[in-house]
């Protein structure tokens, strides 16, 4: 139904209940004479008469009748709809697909989403971990959380915080291979390797950042191995704090090397493809990570351990 049609049977409908087109004019912010040729357009398209009208009253006809109780269903269906719509751009609902990092779906996400649901309980979550970069149209993917540069063009980013690496190892390891003292005593301990991740070590000189290509006997090709491994006291890790924040804060790693280490901060972003972010299970969700994951907790309470932190935190 185009625009035109839904205004001339509103026009119809009101006149109709009002008892004439003076009526139906105030109601409708028209005038009188606009409200009448409203009328007579409609019964000149149906082809037959709709009212009986006369100076002092206005009357269905049979067929004016049958329309008026068809037109009275149709635009209470219209304006339910238009409710609908409203009711589900306002309140987050429905089936939202999200695609994370390991990393991040691991260690970081779990403990936050029962607030979510709490906070959007008619939003359904279907959650896929995994590191590669998804396919948003293949895949059905309504919002990614991914760490690194983005170089997709086509896809909209909300960074969400910085991730930063931390050299460490486990307690066990260093009681009995000794603690590393300089970036080059690295060289005589076993660092364990994330296949993803090159072998060289970046760290602070007085002429600038150099590198220590380290080595060990064990290369993963994920960092959630890796980090079991270093927690077991197998050697040296360099990984993201979203991946050993808990453990450091929990004592089972101890960062190493924090002074000479050179920092070399990872976004972590919100990616969705353009007008996605109008949806508000998408926007729900992205301000929900913001409002969790911006002052990247994990970090924060690796560095205070003795805190207590009243934030929630994963």
């Amino acid at each position: 139904m185009n625009g035109e049609r839904a205004e001339e049977m509103t026009v119809f409908v009101r006149a109709v209940e009002l008892g004439g087109f003076s009526a139906a004019a105030r109601a409708l912010g028209l005038t009188p004479s606009a409200v009448s040729k409203s009328v007579s357009r409609l019964e000149d398209r149906l082809g037959v008469r709709l009212l009986n009208r006369t100076t002092r009253s206005l009357t269905t006809t049979p067929e004016g009748e049958t329309f008026l109780e068809r037109s009275r269903r149709i635009l209470a269906d219209i304006e339910e709809a238009e409710q609908e719509i409203t009711r589900f751009r306002s309140a987050p609902r429905g089936l939202l697909r999200l695609h994370v990092s390991v990393a991040f779906g691991l260690h970081q996400l779990p403990p936050v989403l029962p607030e979510f649901m709490r906070r959007y309980p008619e939003v359904q979550l279907d959650i896929t971990m995994g590191d590669r970069e998804p396919d948003f149209a293949e895949d059905g993917i309504d919002l990614a959380v991914r760490s690194g540069d983005v170089t997709d063009e086509s896809l909209i980013a909300r960074r969400i915080c910085l991730m930063e690496r931390v050299i460490c190892a486990a307690p066990s390891y260093l009681k009995a291979h000794g603690v590393p003292r300089s970036p080059d005593d690295l060289l005589q301990h076993n660092c364990i390797l994330v296949s993803l991740h090159p072998p060289v070590w970046p760290f602070d000189a007085a002429d600038g950042p150099r590198g220590v290509k380290v080595h060990g006997n064990v290369t993963a090709n994920n960092a959630e191995t890796a980090v079991q491994l270093a927690i077991l006291g197998l050697g040296v890790v360099r990984l993201g704090d979203i991946l050993v924040g808990d453990p450091l804060r929990r004592k089972q790693l101890v960062p190493l090397l924090t002074k000479a280490h050179h920092v070399e901060p990872v976004p972590i972003h919100a990616l969705y493809l353009p007008g996605r972010h109008r949806s508000p299970k998408v926007a729900a969700m992205v301000d929900f990570l913001l409002e969790h994951f911006s002052h990247a907790p994990w970090r924060v309470l690796a560095r205070r351990p003795a805190m207590r932190s009243r934030s929630t935190i994963a």
